[in-house]
């Protein structure tokens, strides 16, 4: 969501929450106001960034052309939030329309206990990637009545620096099946059947440099499920800093995916992008 495009399998062929309160020792209703304003019972915030590229996954989303992105969150005390967010991407390839990019999750998180003196958290929801008037190609230059849109089932958790998280698709992959892979890029498969079940595993260890510098490490690694040729793994390495108000992050960001499957352009005239490629990826944004 921000964990959140254009899919991977998209990509390939066009290719998102405190108070301040006095308390007085001696007046136990105080303290407990002190404590209730320091929780609130809900929050909602907002995010906006600008991105010299989308990825997703390791994935370039937006041709390895600049982003923007927002969204909102909204959060109860009791561990269930809601958001949403959005991104442009690039899809004009084969008119499938594709071109905007809205996520839609909710969950429920919560602490777990303690592991080596550290608070465990655990967080259980569901992510929806929907494409806006676009259409999957049944042919080469001929749109069908597929989508793209996918949904995610995630289990998460995080303890201190350290945070994971297992996406398992609830639908065929981002429309990947035995009809829309027989075609273009993908025609070199077969039709294996669907690939509902894939899955993407998301590791991430944050070292605070101080001086409000971050360094951020990510590993992924996908399994699409009945097409392994689709299958790859994605790290990245970033650093960020808190800059007048707006947070600014650098980061380089790879893939080892399959050039062949993931590019988009014409490879016979070699002006192909290969949207996996290792890059630099800026980002300039603001929460509120």
């Amino acid at each position: 969501m921000k964990n959140k495009t254009v899919s991977l399998f998209a990509s390939a062929t066009l290719t998102l929450l405190t108070g301040a309160a006095m308390a007085q020792a001696t007046a136990p209703a105080a303290t407990a106001t002190a404590t209730a304003a320091a929780t609130p019972e809900h929050t909602l915030s907002g995010n906006l960034s600008l991105n010299s590229d989308y990825r997703f996954r390791g994935i370039s989303q937006s041709w390895l052309l600049p982003a923007v992105q927002g969204g909102f969150d909204y959060a109860l005390s009791s561990g269930v939030y809601a958001g949403v967010w959005a991104s442009n991407v690039s899809g004009n390839s084969y008119n499938n329309g594709a071109g905007l990019e809205t996520d839609v999750y909710g969950g429920f998180k919560f602490n777990a206990g303690q592991v080596a003196g550290q608070d465990l958290t655990l967080d259980l929801g569901a992510l929806a990637y929907v494409y806006p008037g676009a259409r999957l190609n049944s042919a080469p230059g001929v749109a069908s009545d597929k989508k793209y849109d996918n949904l995610d089932l995630y289990l998460g958790l995080s303890i201190g620096a350290f945070s994971a998280k297992l996406s398992v698709a609830a639908t065929d992959y981002f429309g990947l099946n035995s009809d829309t892979a027989a075609y273009a890029y993908f025609s070199s498969l077969g039709a294996n059947g669907g690939s509902k079940g894939s899955a993407y595993l998301d590791l991430n260890y944050n070292v605070d440099l101080g001086q409000g510098v971050t360094l951020g490490t990510h590993l992924g690694y996908l399994k699409v499920r009945n097409y392994g040729d689709l299958s790859y793994t994605d790290a990245k390495v970033s650093i960020a800093k808190e800059i007048l108000g707006l947070n600014w992050t650098a980061a380089v960001v790879g893939t080892n995916a399959k050039k062949d499957f993931y590019q988009v352009g014409n490879a016979a005239a070699q002006d192909a992008k290969r949207v996996g490629n290792t890059g630099l990826v800026l980002s300039v944004g603001k929460t509120f």
